[in-house]
């Protein structure tokens, strides 16, 4: 005779078959890591972190950009005062009162036609037999855009030693500004030329004139 006898319960239904608490887990699972302080912590402040991290990365950034950036060409240095400067002949001034005999005066016109300021410390002419003071005295200071008249006075000391033709005149300017001093020899045309010729040849003829016979 065939029958049917109780069923038998299944592995792991039984009570005393559930696992507790503190068992193992079951074979081939991957236990869960405990959830210590840090780990917390970290859960907490898991988006200022990542903030921080995010802000310290641009920072790096910035700070390699700035280093590896192309360097600026330097600015270009101010000109030599030789190469902005020019002077033009006035024509004849009258002599001042107070100048010694043989003396006559030119007018001439400084002009700075860019850059810096200009400081003009000397003037002087090359034949030995002359003297030259100027007004204004030297030095003094011009600059772009002002034209500035000198009246300079010249006095013959040496007939002899002055040119009675003089070909091409010039003057020896002593120039500085922020880039150099520079000595530079103006040449003023034929106009200056003729007429320091014919002072010359007045002052000096006045000169005989007036000296005593032997």
């Amino acid at each position: 005779m065939s029958g049917v006898g109780p069923v038998e319960p299944g592995e792991g239904t039984r009570a005393w078959d559930m696992p507790g608490p503190d068992a193992p887990p079951p074979p081939g699972t991957t236990p869960e890591p405990p959830r210590g302080r840090l780990t917390q912590t970290y859960t907490r402040h898991r988006r200022a972190v990542l903030s921080i991290a995010a802000a310290v990365a641009l920072l790096a950034g910035a700070g390699y950009l700035y280093a590896t950036r192309p360097e600026q060409a330097p600015p270009d240095p101010p000109p030599y005062p030789s190469q902005v400067v020019g002077i033009a002949y006035l024509g004849r001034e009258p002599t001042p009162d107070n100048a010694p005999p043989m003396s006559f005066s030119l007018g001439v016109e400084l002009t700075v036609e860019s850059g810096p300021p200009v400081t003009v410390l000397r003037i002087t002419q090359p034949y030995a037999g002359l003297s030259l003071t100027s007004v204004p005295q030297l030095p003094f200071r011009t600059r772009t855009g002002f034209p500035h008249k000198i009246t300079i006075t010249m006095q013959v000391t040496e007939c002899t030693r002055v040119p009675r033709n003089a070909g091409l005149p010039f003057l020896d300017v002593t120039l500085r500004n922020t880039r150099a001093i520079q000595v530079h020899s103006f040449i003023l045309g034929e106009r200056y030329a003729h007429d320091l010729s014919e002072a010359v040849q007045v002052a000096c003829s006045n000169n005989s004139a007036s000296s005593p016979k032997p």
